[in-house]
């Protein structure tokens, strides 16, 4: 019970100080920060999307778990329970101060909350009327139930603040800040998308992925609301003129794109659903990088998110005339929080870990020998040139199906260098070309689709894809860690 009055004055105390989180979020973000990589991949793989309420889950049940035998041998030994306290107090001061973007009142909600509950602790174990119990003993039946009373009027108090804490951290919501601004109009605009990019099959993923279905993978595990008024973008580093852009200086900017583009993030499976293509709005990095002036040596660029999440892209690659963003917009409204709000990175052609930076706060011009960006500290490659992959949409793995004439299709991607062809082959038979859906420019994925006369039994589909420069798709089959998964996609379907 002392605990749980812990983890809800902490909340109550977050709710009302901006910047700060609860004890379990701040242990949470420490977990994802030094976890090994292999370990962060299996938990991707595992729960997907879910692997950030899992780790919060798990947090609090290991807390659960730790506090259950604390309080056994507190009723025994009262220090044992403020050292317990001390000790669960220490260590969420130590996790939230030790965040990049900590300040000093980042230590308040868990140093208040462990107080409360070193409070709560000998409330609850304080003698009764009938005098005090001696050690082992069991409480006599008035103690007892002046303690359940106790320990509900707590629970209450521990719910009660939990709850405040959540509603007044509400306050610090942008979504209505967001929904009130007007993006500006393009100055060059994506080039019309061909009618046959989407090839209307039913179970293909669409061509344009919605802000809503858009995969999301990130560090954060409370999406931080970032205001645009006092919003800044700092450029600085190895550069002849250190730059600051306001939320307002980017808006009003007369070089603003829409593009399409395709992001994939590192986690990806071969077959895996970590990929996504939308419209961006945003302004040319390059050309934000040539108002800075980059020296020549500057190999690095490395991008920071507001939560002390760091990037590094190659300097030569957002320099190389391709559309890489730095981007306000998706699909024709402001970012949303959850990617980015109000300003990231969008690099197409490469892995969205060491490019695709949300809640852009910072652009720092380097080199690789000199820094190891997030993931490139935990293992990954530095540098993460996207993969060609294939990916078989419909049908699905394991899928039943009625004998006949039944679609298969997908998506492929190989951004930069364009899909030229995809193939398919059922079993050992022999590769056929898939009809392909048109694409306006390399820097997305491209839909395909073929006819199959399905027979009864068990059959094994394959695809693999050839890129704008003839190259056939690697049949080898590596991980994703530490440079981007590869092999060919397939899927077993039975027919009956």
């Amino acid at each position: 019970m002392a605990a749980g009055v812990a983890l809800g004055v902490a909340q109550l105390i977050a709710g009302l100080i901006r910047g700060t989180t609860s004890p379990v979020i701040s242990v949470g973000e420490w977990v994802i920060d030094h976890v090994p990589a292999p370990v962060k991949e299996l938990a991707i793989r595992q729960f997907g999307t879910n692997d950030k309420p899992m780790l919060i889950l798990g947090t609090v049940v290991l807390l659960a778990v730790f506090a259950l035998v604390i309080g056994m041998l507190a009723v025994r030994r009262r220090w044992i329970g403020v050292v317990g306290i001390g000790v669960f107090g220490a260590v969420g001061v130590a996790t939230a101060v030790t965040r990049t973007a900590a300040t000093a009142k980042s230590a308040v909600p868990a140093t208040v909350g462990s107080l409360v509950a070193a409070a709560t602790l000998m409330f609850l174990l304080r003698p009764g009327p009938s005098g005090k119990v001696a050690e082992g003993a069991s409480p006599a039946p008035t103690d007892r139930r002046r303690f359940l009373l106790g320990v509900a009027a707590f629970g209450a108090v521990a719910v009660a603040a939990g709850g405040a804490g959540r509603a007044l951290a509400r306050r610090f919501d942008v979504s209505s800040i967001r929904a009130a601004i007007r993006l500006p109009r393009a100055t060059s605009v994506a080039p019309a998308l061909p009618a046959t990019a989407d090839l209307g099959i039913a179970g293909i993923t669409p061509f344009t992925t919605t802000n809503r279905d858009f995969y999301r993978v990130d560090t954060a595990l409370v999406l931080p609301q970032v205001s645009p008024d006092g919003w800044e973008l700092s450029v600085k580093g190895m550069v002849e003129r250190e730059r600051t852009y306001t939320f307002e200086d980017l808006l009003g900017r007369d070089d603003v794109v829409e593009r399409d583009i395709t992001l994939v993030c590192i986690s990806n499976e071969v077959g895996g659903p970590y990929a996504g293509n939308a419209r961006w709005l945003g302004v040319p990095l390059a050309n934000i990088l040539d108002e800075a002036g980059v020296h020549d040596d500057a190999d690095q660029l490395v991008s920071r998110s507001v939560d002390g999440y760091t990037a590094g892209t190659p300097t030569a690659v957002v320099m190389d005339g391709r559309d890489a963003l730095v981007a306000f917009g998706m699909n024709g409204e402001p970012l949303p929080v959850r990617h980015g709000f109000p300003v990231r990175l969008v690099v197409p052609g490469v892995y969205g870990y060491n490019s695709a930076t949300k809640w852009l706060t910072g652009l720092e011009l380097t080199t690789f020998a000199s820094y190891d960006a997030y993931w490139a500290a935990r293992g990954y490659a530095q540098q993460g040139p996207l993969e060609t992959l294939t990916r078989i949409d419909t049908p699905q793995g394991l899928a039943k199906l009625a004998p006949g004439r039944v679609p298969i299709g997908g998506v492929a991607w190989a951004i930069r260098r364009g899909i030229e062809q995809v193939e398919v082959r059922i079993d050992d038979g022999p590769w056929q070309p898939a009809r392909m859906g048109d694409v306006a420019n390399g820097d997305t994925w491209r839909q395909w689709t073929l006819p199959w006369d399905a027979t009864r039994g068990n059959h094994q589909i394959t695809a693999r894809a050839t890129d704008g420069e003839g190259v056939l798709q690697t049949e080898e089959r590596t991980p994703p860690l530490p440079d981007g998964a590869s092999g060919w996609h397939s899927v077993v379907v039975m027919v009956s």
